[in-house]
């Protein structure tokens, strides 16, 4: 964590009329080891007496009295030292008092935390079996190669489903054994209890809750249906083996019948019984949409069509409704024991992820979505769960993020992968947005890249010069994240940021020059996407025109009425190239964001800092990023049958005059396949900041003779045909190659000895790609396509339309975009004569 990275936070002018405000939003990378790094404490942590918060470098130390005390920098109470710290002074100081350890972590040594840090991770996989046997053939040829990389303490457990649900004993080796539940039928716990035998040997107890072999069970009941991964390693093999298709036959004008939803209740229920309060995951592997029993998603009847966005906006939706409530109990149901469910869908057909979408988030699952089990992006993602080693996923579970803030801040709520705890205090605003009402939030599943937003409050002071005139115009954070190692243990990591108040002139340069676009891009795609979903009425052009207009005038550089003289600050170069910088209106507070990894580690840090102004006003809280949802499996000829993109026309917003419509291709609104809208959008709420600033806009990068890998404008300019392009859209790497380099490769010169150089260039992207596609999850799409070929559509499907049909000329490259949309320069033109105004 770098300490010396502050920002200022002005008060109020009221000659100004308006406040400038200097937030925060940071995002801290769990795992990483950052330049300056302290390992492990192997103790607990020191708590504030009064508010709970975590002894930090900004903790006010009274060494001089007999009984050395600390100082919350929160509460101002004043706590003592525990005897082991007696020895502590100036020049030495513990861990958790020097001044570059701002983030450290603890190994918890609580009681009830020592009973858990033993425990072994948890794998329940959940099979559909209403699978073609080719697609059964690649999903059990891709389970029997992961079962050799699970950890042998790891306890492993099957669950199989199609018409019936089966639960498979792995502890009785010699015969196999299954548990049938009808798939129409929703089982209790108790039921479960009593039909698979858990009380047969020993008298089930009269009073309490049964959960776990502390709580009434038995480890020998348990080990029937959960067992290491190597003692039930040939067990699992030989089911997996011999498993076939579900054996119910299926009329030609009907769906198969599906109990998804039954086979996920009852995988929560028995995780629940056996292994409360572990790290469990749920590993469910669709591939159609279920039809039968809780959670179904459209009738067996293929006359029925599955939904639609444009069914979902006219409530014709016979099974929708039903279904995302029994996924929201589920997810109660998992939140509460602590487990995760991640989900594998693959299938050309929906599956229901748009109804699992609250029990996926809730609990921070996984989840891939890929065409066929035997596609690389389903193999190697799930290849890479299990994988160990520097690419690791890091995944972490049963986890708690708390927060604790000076009373000058509130909390409005978070945007990202977590469910509340319903721990109200005095610290919740209330203005919620997103998980609010609530200072502490249950993360049942976290890994390196999950990054959480945090919405604040600036509770406003009857004195407009409280804070300037304030001998300590200082304010602080503290995240607190306790979650389960993949080692088991139990830790705590503390992060505690501090900022501070400033106010008098130099408040914009201050602003702008701290500002983090990238962030801020991020944080207002999360919140348009959360809008969308949440606001039946929201439209996202009306609301990104009018943001973008305010946003230019208040901080771009230009002489009134004349749109030549616009110039905006480097700091805001990303809002400009992007087309998206949103301003946020807020009658009711003043309010800013903060963007955090709850395993954020010490030294990846970025900070945003916003501006706003009196209620009933504009804010300036949120960056840019026009994604909402991201399209990247699909090309632009692709839409007409997976997707549509919603565009709404020019419009005039809130007396502004209308902006032309800017359609970037690869940042498409709404898709009318509800499962890719829930997909992307799971995607970006849960990615750190480098990948989520990736599905906003693409990374391309040239490679030619005449110079190394260089980055590209995100333009069809940039296409040429001695140049090799290498296109990240986070869901799809595409290498394109120009005419001539795809002649020349056809021809077979990279094979020659003296054609070593153009062998070289030929490598360099794919490399490039490799690296691209070993860092990442879900792993993405590799497309390797030539100019003027069909594949090419990957590429120019995200390039700006400088040059079209309609275009006067030719085009640099040779291509040209075959659209409508208006290119990026027309907007910006309509953009800077609206801005000066």
């Amino acid at each position: 964590m770098n300490q010396e990275v502050e920002w200022a936070e002005p008060s109020k002018d009221e000659s100004r009329r308006c406040e400038l405000r200097h937030p925060d939003l940071r995002c801290l990378h769990p795992l990483k080891t950052p330049p300056r790094c302290h390992a492990t404490s192997p103790y607990s942590p020191l708590r504030c007496r009064n508010c709970r918060s975590v002894i930090s470098p900004f903790s006010i130390v009274d060494f001089s009295s007999i009984n050395k005390i600390w100082i919350c920098s929160f509460c101002l109470q004043r706590n003592h030292f525990p005897p082991h710290y007696q020895s502590i002074s100036e020049q030495n100081l513990p861990a958790e008092l020097f001044p570059q350890y701002t983030t450290i972590e603890y190994e918890t040594s609580a009681v009830h935390e020592k009973a858990q840090a033993g425990s072994s991770n948890v794998f329940l996989f959940v099979v559909d079996t209403c699978v073609i046997e080719e697609e059964l053939g690649f999903l059990k040829s891709a389970l029997l190669q992961v079962l050799g990389m699970v950890p042998e303490n790891c306890l492993i457990g099957l669950i199989t489903f199609g018409t019936y649900v089966h639960v498979h004993e792995l502890g009785f080796g010699q015969l196999p054994k299954v548990h049938v539940f009808k798939g129409t039928k929703e089982v209790t716990k108790d039921q479960l209890l009593e039909q698979m035998g858990f009380f047969t040997k020993r008298p089930r107890p009269t009073t309490g809750v049964i959960a776990g072999v502390r709580d009434g069970l038995s480890q020998e009941s348990v080990a029937r249906f959960l067992l290491p991964a190597s003692d039930c390693e040939f067990v699992l093999n030989s089911i997996l083996e011999e498993l076939q298709k579900d054996p119910w036959p299926v009329p030609s004008d009907q769906r198969a019948a599906r109990c998804t939803g039954t086979a996920l209740s009852l995988a929560a229920h028995l995780l629940g019984v056996c292994v409360p309060g572990s790290g469990a995951r749920i590993m469910a592997f669709l591939g159609g949409p279920s039809t039968e029993g809780p959670g179904a998603i459209v009738s067996k009847n293929l006359s029925e069509p599955i939904r639609s966005h444009k069914d979902l906006d006219k409530d014709s939706v016979p099974h929708y409704h039903k279904a995302v409530k029994f996924y929201e109990a589920l997810s109660k149901q998992l939140v509460h024991q602590g487990h995760v469910l991640d989900v594998f869908a693959c299938a050309l057909d929906q599956v229901g992820v748009a109804e699992l979408k609250v029990a996926i988030e809730k609990t921070g699952g996984l989840v891939v979505l890929a065409e066929s089990f035997g596609h690389s992006v389903f193999k190697d993602s799930l290849r890479r769960v299990f994988q160990s080693g520097d690419n690791d996923l890091g995944l972490s579970s049963n986890g708690i993020f708390e927060i604790n803030c000076s009373k000058d801040i509130k909390i409005q709520g978070i945007i990202g992968p977590c469910a509340s705890l319903d721990k109200k205090g005095p610290l919740c605003s209330e203005t919620v947005i997103g998980q609010g009402n609530t200072t502490a939030w249950k993360l049942c599943g976290l890994d390196k890249t999950t990054s959480l937003c945090i919405i604040f409050d600036v509770i406003k002071k009857e004195n407009p010069d409280i804070v300037a005139q304030s001998a300590n115009n200082q304010f602080f954070f503290q995240f607190l994240t306790y979650y389960q190692h993949g080692s088991g243990q139990m830790r705590l990591r503390a992060t505690t940021l501090s900022r501070r108040w400033v106010a008098g002139p130099g408040i914009k340069e201050d602003l702008i020059s701290g500002f983090d676009q990238e962030a801020a891009a991020v944080v207002m795609a999360r919140q348009v996407s959360f809008k969308m979903e949440t606001e039946a009425e929201f439209d996202p052009i009306r609301w990104l025109d009018k943001s973008l207009i305010h946003i230019c005038s208040q901080f771009g550089e230009y002489q009134k009425d004349s749109p030549s003289s616009f110039s905006l600050s480097l700091d805001y170069q990303y809002f400009h190239s992007s087309c998206s910088i949103y301003a946020v209106h807020n009658s009711s507070s003043d309010f800013f964001m903060a963007h955090v990894n709850p395993l954020g580690s010490m030294g990846q840090v970025k900070n945003l800092q916003l501006s706003g102004r009196h209620a009933g006003d504009f804010q300036f809280m949120n960056g840019a990023g026009l994604l909402l949802c991201h399209q990247s499996m699909f090309g632009s000829e692709d839409w007409g049958r997976t997707g549509t993109r919603e565009v709404v026309g020019p419009c005039l917003v809130g007396g502004f005059d209308p902006l032309p419509a800017l359609t970037l291709p690869h940042l498409p609104l709404v898709f009318n396949n509800s499962l890719m809208t829930a997909y992307f959008r799971m995607i970006l709420n849960s990615e750190n900041i480098a990948n989520s600033v990736v599905m906003i806009q693409p990374s391309l990068i040239s490679y030619s003779f005449q110079s190394g890998p260089e980055p590209a404008l995100l333009d069809v300019a940039s296409i040429a045909a001695d140049r090799i392009l290498l296109l990240d859209s986070y869901f799809t790497i595409v290498v394109f190659h120009g005419s001539t380099i795809a002649q020349w490769r056809k021809a077979g010169y990279h094979e020659l000895p003296e054609h070593q150089a153009f062998a070289h260039l030929l490598q360099a992207p794919r490399d490039d790609a490799d690296a691209i596609i070993r860092e990442r999850f879900p792993v993405p799409r590799l497309v390797i396509c030539d100019q003027h070929g069909s594949q090419a559509r990957f590429l120019l499907a995200k390039l700006n339309p400088s040059a079209t049909y309609n275009s006067d000329g030719v085009a640099p490259g040779g291509d040209i975009i075959f659209t409508d949309d208006v290119s990026f320069e027309v907007f910006l033109d309509h953009l800077q004569r609206l801005a000066v105004q």
